[in-house]
This record gives C-alpha cells, structure tokens and sequence, in this order.
C-alpha cells in the first residue's frame, strides 16, 4: 500500500512513517522540506500519484486565531482537491478530542473547519480524535506561566504517550475507512493542574502550579467533560510515570 503522510517530519508523522515501512508499506513523508506544501500546492500532485491513502498530521506553525484557520482551510483545500485527482481511497486526519465541544477556542474552531472539509470532500475517511500528549507537558507549562506562577485549571484531561497514538493511527490508515470520527485517550484520567505539577515536580522546576478554573487553554476555559473522551474510546497502553522514566532529557534548568 502507498501511504502519503502529509506532516511526515514532525513528532507524529516521523514516528508514523517509520512504523508504517516496518510493516512493509511504501511511504512518502510529505512536508515543505521534502518539496510538499499543501499551503501552496508545491509538490502535492506529483506526491499523491498512486497514493492509496493519506495521513494528515500537520500542524500550524501559528496558533493565532486567524492564521491557524486559514491554515487548516488552505491546506485542506488544496490536499482533499488533489486527493480527489489522484484517485485516493482514504483520507485520515488526526484532530484533538474536545474540538466539537469547545468553540471559543480558535485552534479547536480551526481543527472542526478541517473537519467539515474532509466530510464534504466526498473522500472515504476516517477521523482520530486524540487528548493531549505527555510530550507536550512544558510547553502547555510554559503557556500558562506567569511570573514563577503556572496557572492551570482543575478540569479533568486524559494525556497519552504518543506511541499510543502512533500505534492507533497505523492501524486505521491500513484498514477500510470508516467513513466516521473516533477517539483515543490516556490510561489515566487526572485533574490537569495536578498533571502539570507532577510535571514539574518530575523535572526539579521550582514554578508553583496555582489552580485557576477560569485559566485558559487554547484560548477557552474548561470543564471535566472539555478534554476527555466519549463513550467508546480506544485507551493507550502506556502510563505517564513510565513514559517519563524513559526519557532521555528528566531535568530541566530551574525557573
């Protein structure tokens, strides 16, 4: 099978990719520094030829409400026209669990945009809903740090390891499309702010984590029911604590 993985050099796509040949499949890893660019068609058709399914795992390299929308509309635009010329089989997409729930949030308004467009676009599909990565506890850290103070809420999220995520992906892009959403989350289920303390308190990072229920993520504020999957879900494998233990970098400098 031909799989074009649109993303194919970030933290998903590069892991996605390597998976995908071990199991013996023929795989492009397409973004702008292999010469694909859905933002300006660069690439993409001569990419797509004989592709049986696509994997879109790109991201915006902007967050800004404006620049994140018309991002994911462009390139969604331009990779589901171009996948209707190729003959493509099956579209997947990985989208963020909560994206149909919290609409003042201009990514998760720019992830259901991407959305729609991959449902209208008359491609067989299939959408991964995922919660949020542990490899991104210091960088959510980061966002919400004010002085030496990190301001979380105590809504409930369900964090997963990427490979867990990986793992999910490679299955649905080699089966029939399912022409529906599903979602995928953690094995553990855990206040946010009392993650991203146990975060720092993993990393010797002196910031005091401050519960605030009107704290902002992505631009909204949240509920228990914001970040966490719906009935069904496929459930990852692999607790934070022994995804942390193998990291290579355990420190970081202190705040």
């Amino acid at each position: 099978m031909k799989i074009v993985i649109i993303g194919g050099t970030g933290l998903i796509g590069s892991k996605l990719a390597n998976k995908l040949r071990q199991l013996g499949h023929e795989v492009i890893a397409a973004a702008p520094n292999t010469g694909v660019n859905t933002i300006t068609g660069e690439g993409l058709a001569e990419a797509l030829v004989g592709a049986d399914t696509v994997v879109d795992v790109a991201n915006s390299p902007s967050f800004e409400d404006k620049a994140v929308l018309e991002f994911f509309e462009t390139s969604g635009r331009n990779l589901l026209a171009a996948e209707a010329k190729a003959g493509v089989k099956h579209h997947v997409a990985l989208s963020v669990v909560g994206s149909d729930r919290l609409p003042d949030s201009g990514y998760l308004r720019a992830k259901m945009a991407q959305e729609r467009l991959i449902k209208q676009s008359g491609i067989p599909y299939t959408i991964l809903r995922s919660t949020q990565f542990f490899e991104f506890a210091a960088a959510i850290a980061q966002s919400a740090t004010i002085g030496q103070m990190v301001h979380m809420p105590p809504a409930l999220v369900q964090p997963i390891a990427s490979d867990d995520v990986i793992t999910v992906l490679a299955e649905i892009s080699i089966a029939a499309p399912l022409n529906g959403t599903v979602e995928i989350g953690g094995p553990e289920r855990l206040p946010f702010n009392e993650w991203i303390r146990h975060f720092l308190e993993l990393t010797g990072d002196s910031r005091e984590v401050i519960t605030d229920i009107h704290a902002h993520y992505f631009g909204t504020e949240l509920n228990d029911q914001s970040l966490v999957p719906g009935e069904n879900p496929h459930i990852g494998k692999i607790k934070y604590d022994d995804w942390f233990s193998t990291q290579p970098m355990k420190a970081q400098s202190q705040h």
